[in-house]
């Protein structure tokens, strides 16, 4: 384990010099990572299907009780880069345990709470803990994992959040209806109490003091200009799918004619596609990284458009959402791993960053399409929104590649052909 100012070297595959086997396991460690964006996934969107019963008992509108999910958003891309800062001479592991017990401390002020401003609060102090957690454990992933399998790593560890789509806010849900909404958030925190010591134990202690970490090292990161189009990639990528994830109701219910019941089942399908694309494309990710991304930005783009054309009919508008989970967020694991290595001398800054990113293409992304959704276009009108932003990733994923293919080209001139970049 290496200090968090020491330069995370990229593969080989992306230096140029020659494949770098990677191993057949992934250290257990990232999965242990993985449970914990399990819970910080189930706690960021459960609070969707138990608004009614929150808004009741707390006597706010359902339109007000959903500024707890805004409010989480904004923590989280606040609290990333905010909380990599404030915790930069901190070890690591000690980093992941203190973001457990705030996000624990968080969820049980939530479940005692009666104040409706008591629970934004609460909200928003997790949200900065997941920001937190997120950031360092991406790093701590690539890290254990090493060069050759970074990608993957953060594959798994993402999963977990996508796991929670699929099994942790469906169950919430249902615990909520049956014991009150307070339930999964007592539930959330003992999880998290217990994740704290799984943390403790299986993450390794940092070898080297942090004292000589500057912020000023840290924000050269800043510096990088493949940094910020990885960035500029994160946002756009994740806003043109989640623009149209959103507002999928109307899309199923009013145009393609599912009942309303079937919904959550559609969901879940878009949740088990972006697990396996979680998985697959961190694996693709360590041996072709730039190709991966560009594919999987372009893949969504067409699938996005075919749900504009082909929305009136049921059967295929559900193939399409199911596959939209797949390669709409395929591409993430890769994009953090390039923020990582990017990043340089500030991998934490990085990791984080991407965080932030992500949470800003999705805010301003479903903002659009809450508008495009009243407009002429109605219930097609966010997939349009996110076809639009989709197709925008394509200029920085193919910009990433260009630049990586120069650099290849300098360290190692070559008169033959070189497509280790892609």
């Amino acid at each position: 384990m290496t200090t968090r100012g020491d330069t995370l070297h990229a593969p080989d595959a992306l230096q140029g010099t020659g494949p770098v086997q990677p191993p057949a396991r992934l250290p257990l460690v990232v999965h242990v990572l993985a449970l914990g964006t399990f819970l910080m996934g189930t706690t960021e969107f459960v609070v969707a299907g138990l608004l009614p019963e929150i808004a009741g008992d707390v006597q706010v509108s359902v339109a007000q009780a959903g500024l707890l999910i805004t409010v989480f958003a904004v923590g989280m891309i606040v609290g990333a880069p905010l909380m990599a800062m404030l915790t930069l001479r901190l070890p690591r592991r000690l980093t992941l345990i203190l973001a457990l017990g705030v996000f624990a401390a968080g969820h049980v002020i939530v479940a005692v709470g009666s104040s409706f401003s008591l629970l934004l609060a609460a909200r928003f102090l997790t949200a900065l803990a997941t920001g937190a957690f997120w950031a360092v454990a991406n790093v701590v992933a690539a890290r254990a994992a090493g060069p050759a399998s970074s990608s993957r790593a953060l594959g798994v560890v993402g999963a977990g959040a996508m796991l929670a789509n699929v099994v942790g806010v469906p169950l919430g849900a249902f615990a909520g209806q049956d014991m009150g909404w307070r339930g999964p958030f007592w539930a959330l925190a003992a999880l998290g109490a217990a994740a704290m010591v799984l943390i403790a134990r299986h993450v390794a202690p940092d070898e080297v003091s942090r004292a000589a970490v500057s912020i000023r090292s840290e924000l050269s990161a800043l510096r990088s200009g493949r940094m910020w189009l990885v960035l500029a990639a994160c946002a756009t990528t994740t806003g043109g799918v989640l623009s149209t994830y959103s507002y999928i109701s109307p899309l199923l219910t009013d145009r393609a004619g599912l009942a309303s019941g079937l919904v959550p089942l559609v969901l879940v399908g878009f949740g088990v596609g972006a697990l396996a694309g979680f998985l697959v494309g961190g694996r693709l990710g360590d041996h072709r990284p730039h190709t991966t991304t560009i594919a999987a930005a372009a893949t969504t783009m067409i699938l996005l458009l075919a749900l504009c054309l082909l929305s009136r009919s049921a059967a295929p508008t559900i193939v399409l959402v199911a596959l939209l989970g797949l390669f709409g967020l395929g591409a993430n694991p890769v994009l953090i791993s390039l923020g990582v290595r990017f990043a340089g001398r500030a991998p934490t800054l990085g990791s984080a960053l991407t965080v932030s990113a992500f949470n800003l293409g999705t805010a301003v992304g479903s903002w659009f399409a809450g508008l495009a959704l009243e407009s002429p276009l109605r219930a097609t009108g966010p997939a349009a929104v996110g076809a639009a932003i989709g197709a925008l990733t394509l200029i920085p994923t193919i910009a990433i590649a260009l630049t990586q293919r120069r650099r290849s080209a300098v360290v190692m001139p070559d008169p033959g052909p070189d497509t280790s970049a892609l």
